[in-house]
């Protein structure tokens, strides 16, 4: 799927302009092209397809974290966008796993403002697609959206829009074919849905798009208290790391988590594509009372920008807690800033920490963020990797291969999330508690106390994805 266009900024010297802290963006003196046109000429000739191609070649060359698998024998003139432009110079490392597309352009504007405003328009739903049965379910409904106003929630098939069959779409045009028929991410766009429900029963609603609030931690099931055999875990689902009001809902949490006295955690990152660096070191600050002054994480770049390199260390906050026990849950639709956080604590937690449901993206590298405000680019450029306190990083293929412990486990989308009856919340609640499970990967066997299936539904995501599609995987 096209999942891995996700933003894992760091806050870097003002020169390199880098999108950071908490989101902020800003053009620094050394940021080429920001701000106007150049030699002279109109903004058009600085905005030229040529002039935005060399401007964008210009920008791998000095920060791209791999720049020996940069195609310099790429004739821009064969593209006809920046983007393809770019695949193409950054094809070599693709084919070795280490850019998946999460070198990109976008649009300044529109990437501030889903950073400040935490809201995008469109139904208000995350989708999956099942290829082999040719299928698309709902994994997830925004509570502000007109999607779960009209009863679409997490578990509804959607079987048809506008009365065009689904299982046709998908077999003549793939989840492509589907998000034409669900149309543009604009605000008055409407569509008839027909989608079963559940327990059989089937619905059709006609659905307008509007803004709704992408809630990093939702009020239905973001943030609870289990009783695990006399055990109080905390369980915090954060939907992505990119809205900045996340900071204040994870303060929230655990600062209830640290007046219940809770010291093991269900982290869920099950559909979370990552975001801002700046939210997952306050998440490992909450989680580790007990670690202040340790490292928390180390930022590499390439040899030439090594003066960028930093050490992170756990900082104090009053909501801390000692977290003694994390179980973190994963699918592929879990990346960058998702798996940053877990692969911090393995040095410190050993066995004590595992990753649930199946395996993650793998993305441990992050892009900086390159600004040419005359033609409202943002260049995501790939620019450092991140490594734990023991130097241990390089999850390509995903965190299972890194993890200390893993437990197989199905996306059981016939629950809500928060539901500790669900599959891989009841799993995660079975490592926490000592109880046995199956590793991801492995075969099923015996000694598993919950055996099930890997999920092998894929998140939708678009083949031109808009900034809050390419920030949480398979919004529509």
């Amino acid at each position: 799927m096209g999942l891995g266009r996700t933003v894992l900024s760091a806050t870097l010297a003002v020169s390199l302009a880098a999108c950071g802290g908490g989101g902020n963006s800003s053009g620094g003196g050394g940021n080429t092209g920001t701000g106007g046109t150049t030699g002279g000429g109109t903004i058009a000739d600085a905005c030229s397809l040529a002039s935005r191609q060399d401007w964008a070649l210009q920008q791998l060359n000095e920060f791209y974290l791999f720049p020996t698998l940069l195609d310099q024998t790429v004739n821009r003139a064969n593209y006809s966008t920046v983007q393809s432009y770019i695949d193409a110079l950054v094809a070599p490392a693709r084919a070795q796993q280490r850019d998946r597309f999460f070198t990109y352009i976008t649009s300044i504007a529109e990437e501030n403002a889903l950073i400040s405003s935490g809201s995008s328009a469109g139904f208000g739903i995350r989708l999956s697609y099942q290829q082999a049965s040719q299928q698309v379910f709902v994994v997830e409904a925004f509570e502000s959206a007109p999607a779960l106003a009209e009863g679409i929630d997490r578990g509804s098939e959607i079987i048809a829009i506008n009365g065009q069959s689904v299982s046709q779409l998908m077999a003549s045009g793939g989840p492509q074919a589907v998000v034409n028929a669900l149309g543009p991410s604009d605000p008055g766009v409407t569509r008839e849905l027909t989608v079963r429900q559940p327990d059989g029963t089937e619905l059709t609603a006609s659905v307008t798009k509007t803004e709704f609030s992408l809630d990093p931690i939702s009020d239905r099931y973001g943030a609870k208290i289990f009783d695990n055999g006399g055990t109080r875990v905390g369980y915090v689902n954060l939907r992505t790391f990119i809205i900045e009001d996340a900071t204040r809902q994870l303060r929230e949490a655990f600062q209830v988590f640290r007046d219940e006295g809770v010291t093991q955690i269900i982290l869920d990152f099950r559909y979370n594509g990552g975001g801002l660096v700046s939210v997952a070191e306050l998440l490992g600050d909450l989680l580790a009372s007990d670690k202040v002054g340790q490292v928390f994480s180390k930022t590499v770049f390439r040899d030439s920008q090594s003066q960028f390199n930093e050490t992170r260390l756990f900082n104090s906050e009053p909501q801390a807690i000692s977290a003694t026990k994390i179980a973190v849950i994963g699918t592929d639709g879990t990346a960058s800033a998702s798996e940053l956080v877990p692969n911090a604590f393995i040095p410190y937690l050993g066995n004590n920490i595992a990753l649930v449901g199946s395996d993650t993206f793998g993305k441990p590298v992050g892009q900086i963020a390159r600004d040419r405000s005359a033609c409202d680019d943002r260049f995501r450029v790939v620019a450092f990797r991140t490594v734990n306190a023991n130097g241990g990083g390089d999850y390509y293929d995903g965190l299972a291969s890194v993890m200390p412990r893993t437990c197989r486990a199905e996306d059981d989308i016939s629950r809500q999330l928060g539901d500790p009856r669900e599959a891989s919340i009841a799993t995660a609640l079975d490592f926490l508690a000592g109880r046995g499970c199956t590793a991801i990967g492995s075969t099923p066997g015996s000694t598993t106390a919950r055996s099930a299936a890997p999920d092998t539904s894929q998140l939708m995501m678009p083949a031109a994805p808009n900034s809050a599609q390419i920030e949480i995987p398979g919004l529509q």
